[in-house]
């Protein structure tokens, strides 16, 4: 893998330019994902935070679910945060009975499970793998994890209890917003996994 891999976001919905800026510092180039087409360019995939049950209709509107399942089958490099995170859930909890995920980590997920939008909060985080101390956890209308597959590392827990960041393989998965923070250590994690991939 290149030094300055090509990471795609997901521009569906949701904060798109915080993640192409974090992953700029990162030293990857960001690139908007809309079309099959343009996801076959990149070499890894950041799916946003924002509304999960938008993005699941916009993902099939836009002919994008079975292609992000495809290359997710295939060992593509994905980070989901919050929304993103319900996307590459195998099972949700509360969302809709329509609604899709891109699936691919063994977990099952709450959407929503902190509470609504005045409920937000934000805390500190140890992320394992993670070096320089706790990151700030931002947390919007978050999901938890309710439980996950021997496949998957728990990397952060909220009081030891509330999963909160996994990794499964080549995927990655946090209920908060690194993106909205300034700081890019997640991100470089997730670059660094890219980089790892075989070509």
């Amino acid at each position: 893998m290149t030094s300055s891999p090509v990471v795609g976001v997901l521009a569906l919905q949701g904060d798109v330019r915080e993640h192409a800026m974090a992953l700029a510092e990162a030293d990857a180039v960001a690139r908007p994902i809309r079309r099959p087409e343009e996801l076959a360019e990149v070499d890894a995939l950041v799916i946003p935070g924002g509304e999960s049950t938008t993005m699941s209709k916009l993902a099939l509107l836009f002919g994008l679910m079975q292609p992000l399942r495809e290359r997710v089958a295939a060992g593509m490099p994905v980070y989901g945060s919050c929304a993103g995170m319900i996307m590459l859930a195998d099972k949700i909890l509360d969302g809709r009975d329509d609604q899709e995920t891109v699936g691919g980590i063994d977990m099952v997920v709450r959407r929503n499970a902190f509470g609504r939008q005045n409920e937000s909060f934000e805390q500190a985080i140890e992320v394992r793998g993670l070096d320089g101390g706790p990151v700030h956890g931002v947390f919007i209308r978050a999901p938890w994890v309710e439980s996950v597959g021997e496949g998957v590392e728990v990397l952060a827990a909220l009081a030891g209890e509330r999963i909160v960041a996994v990794r499964q393989g080549s995927l990655l998965a946090t209920s908060f917003h690194p993106e909205l923070t300034g700081d890019h250590r997640v991100h470089r994690y997730f670059v660094d996994m890219v980089r790892a991939q075989p070509l």
